[in-house]
């Protein structure tokens, strides 16, 4: 069994999507479970992960509906608001959805380096424990020094860092990156997506070679009981094909015990989001 962890699906409205810019225009059109089934299945894939794109309720519902349609779309990663004063009768609401995994914001889009650090969003991460929700962090290199200190106040909440945090592979500039994802992988309750790698090197020239270094780091520093596979297509299509992209991790990981690759490719998810 394989299951990528890390899918987006979106209706294209240019307002909505701003975050697609012009040089981005391979992705400026609508993503649904119809384009992706197939490519799956070539690719052995039996599920995925659809996980938010869109900071809004709307998009968390929108994301159960397809998860409700498709028995391929395993769990959903929504939105919720943290610092919302219901937001505790708010996961109770979502609670009855079977398929919501966990959540995630965008924290990478956040000024404000202490984002994650915010009292009352702190509050709010602090009440998922009570139902099972898990947490993606999605940011930037230069936002991980505050990384450490927020999971260290939830030792019981799993959290999952998306695309590795996002390292400079372009500059291969790996200092600051390596130092900080090595000590938050010390908290034992935060796990790591193999995602997203394509679209942080050169779109166009990218060698295979280019991503070896950060995925020497996250596979000693979080084990392999802590890596789970995730391709964030579509935006990988930015710089690969599903298959090329893949590909990347397959041949990386080749070489470790059965036990280790399905572990990543399927069982680690399957413990992580309680599939």
């Amino acid at each position: 069994m394989k299951i990528d962890t890390h899918i987006h699906f979106w209706e294209y409205h240019p307002v909505k999507e701003a975050w697609i810019t012009e040089d981005m225009k391979v992705i400026q059109r609508d993503f649904l479970p119809k384009d992706i089934a197939p490519v799956l299945k070539a690719n052995n894939i039996d599920g995925c992960i659809a996980v938010q794109a869109d900071q809004s309720e709307k998009e968390t519902h929108f994301l159960l509906q397809l998860a409700d349609e498709n028995d391929f779309i395993k769990g959903v990663v929504g939105w919720i608001d943290f610092k919302a004063p219901d937001l505790e009768q708010k996961l109770n609401y979502f609670s009855r959805f079977k398929k919501l995994k966990g959540f995630r914001h965008i924290v990478e889009a956040e000024s404000d380096a202490g984002f994650l650090l915010d009292e009352d969003f702190c509050n709010g991460i602090g009440m998922l424990a009570k139902y099972n929700y898990t947490y993606d962090i999605l940011v930037s290199p230069a936002q991980l020094k505050t990384v450490s200190e927020f999971v260290a106040k939830f030792p019981e909440q799993a959290f999952v860092i998306d695309h590795l945090a996002k390292p400079n592979i372009k500059q291969a500039d790996f200092l600051f990156w390596e130092k900080e994802m090595r000590a938050i992988a010390l908290h034992p309750n935060v796990f790591c997506k193999v995602s997203g790698l394509v679209t942080q090197a050169e779109w166009d020239s990218w060698k295979t070679d280019d991503f070896s270094y950060c995925l020497d780091v996250v596979t000693a520093a979080f084990g392999m009981e802590r890596l789970l596979f995730g391709s964030d297509w579509p935006v990988s299509l930015l710089a690969a094909n599903y298959e090329k992209s893949t590909e990347i991790v397959r041949k990386y990981y080749a070489g470790f015990s059965s036990d280790e690759q399905d572990g990543l490719w399927a069982n680690n998810a399957v413990h992580f989001y309680g599939l």
